[in-house]
């Protein structure tokens, strides 16, 4: 093909270097750049993966316990008619599912111990269609266990563990809120019968999370009824923006919080530490980028007898930028796809490349009884991707600017002079 000739020589001035010493050392230069810039994008990748993994992971255990969205009544109070409630929201095209709920604050005593907890009253039946755990308990037949008026109770392996309980125990919860007396306030008590134990791999319910029947719940609690409705969506990621529109179509009188706002802290925090590690690896592809300043500055030094030749054959001096500013681009393009390819490979690898490293070394990363996950979860994506490349490549290109404005500007009678 006819190539222009800024490009061929561009292309020519990229892959040289073999002529002589000077030039050796230039081309190794121009190769630690490329190598630079190619470690930099690679890691960015895994890294941006791996943040992705662990976000995915984490958050699939946690929505296997809580629901999408949940419509609660704006004065605290039990719902006037959650049935009516639920059938209005699931109108909107993007509700799989509702179930009702009622929850509250306890404390779980068994003997001397005691501790914490948050108690879901559901209705097993329809709870079985909104959440993962609930589906897994049905299943199993610990849901079905749950019966009104029964006093059964479902609890995380964690708060199970701790109380040093198992199946078909007897647990005591303890009311927030008293029951007044003649003689003063009495706190308010009942004693229920361990019919299943959970384990969601998230510790937060693991460790405090416990469900009975809606209908016990709403009788030990003393509310009229379901004091909420939760709700399953077809696609988690537009949680809030249902959300907003639920709370448009419902009025006032209901309040609703989707699972990205009852989550606020962990949810903004990982965006934050996500885009703040995006800034900081990003600097180390700019930094070798702009090792690309370096080499063409060595590069057109090397080659001022070439552009005034160049000069005096009639090129132009914006040509003369061209070929430079091609050189630069060629080294950052190869850098860049260099490092896709490579921060591909061991994103997509990792479920092999981390167990090889821990038997190597004897070791493990992330050890099951500290962290909550115990393997380096991947998802490398598009969206994560894409900005990076073109971030790269313009850092690059920018790269190149002076040295080739530098050697637009070499006059071919002051270099042609000593040759």
């Amino acid at each position: 093909m006819n190539w222009p000739y800024e490009l061929q020589i561009g292309w020519r001035y990229t892959r040289a270097g073999r002529g002589g010493r000077r030039n050796r050392f230039i081309s190794f230069i121009s190769g630690v750049s490329v190598l630079g810039i190619a470690l930099g994008v690679a890691a960015l990748i895994i890294v941006l993966s791996v943040m992705n993994g662990f976000q995915k992971e984490v958050r699939d255990r946690m929505l296997s316990v809580i629901a999408h969205v949940e419509l609660l009544e704006s004065q605290g109070q039990a719902l006037p008619d959650w049935q009516a409630t639920a059938a209005k929201a699931k109108q909107n095209p993007a509700v799989a599912a509702a179930a009702p709920f009622v929850a509250a604050q306890v404390l779980i005593a068994r003997g001397e111990d005691m501790r914490g907890a948050v108690v879901r009253g559901i209705e097993p039946a329809l709870e079985a269609e909104l959440t993962p755990l609930a589906a897994k308990l049905n299943k199993e037949g610990s849901l079905s266990r749950l019966q009104a008026g029964g006093w059964g109770i479902i609890v995380g392996a964690e708060l199970a563990r701790t109380l040093g309980v198992r199946e078909g125990d007897k647990l005591t919860l303890v009311a927030p809120s008293g029951q007044v007396t003649p003689a003063g306030v009495i706190p308010r008590y009942k004693q229920f019968t361990l019919v299943g134990i959970f384990n969601a791999g998230h510790y937060e319910y693991d460790s405090g999370l416990a469900l009975i029947h809606v209908e016990d719940a709403a009788r030990f609690f003393r509310v009229d009824g379901p004091t909420g409705v939760q709700l399953r969506l077809n696609d988690v990621h537009q949680a809030r923006q249902v959300g907003d529109q639920l709370a448009l179509s419902l009025g006032g009188e209901i309040r609703v919080r989707d699972w990205t706002r009852t989550n606020a802290n962990w949810y903004d925090a990982v965006q934050v530490e996500k885009r703040m590690m995006s800034i900081i690896l990003t600097l180390i592809v700019a930094v070798a980028a702009f090792n690309l300043v370096s080499t063409l500055v060595m590069t057109v030094t090397d080659k001022q007898a070439d552009i005034a030749i160049l000069r005096t054959l009639g090129a132009s001096p914006r040509s003369i930028m061209a070929i430079f500013m091609v050189q630069g681009a060629l080294a950052g393009v190869l850098g860049t796809l260099s490092g896709v390819a490579l921060g591909l490979l061991v994103a997509f690898n990792l479920d092999v490349i981390v167990p090889t490293i821990e038997w190597a070394l004897n070791t493990q990363f992330l050890p099951a009884s500290m962290y909550l996950i115990s393997h380096m979860p991947s998802d490398p994506r598009m969206n994560d991707i894409a900005p990076l490349v073109l971030i790269s490549l313009a850092l690059a290109f920018l790269a190149t600017l002076y040295p080739s404005w530098r050697a637009s500007r070499v006059q071919p009678a002051e270099a042609l002079r000593y040759e």
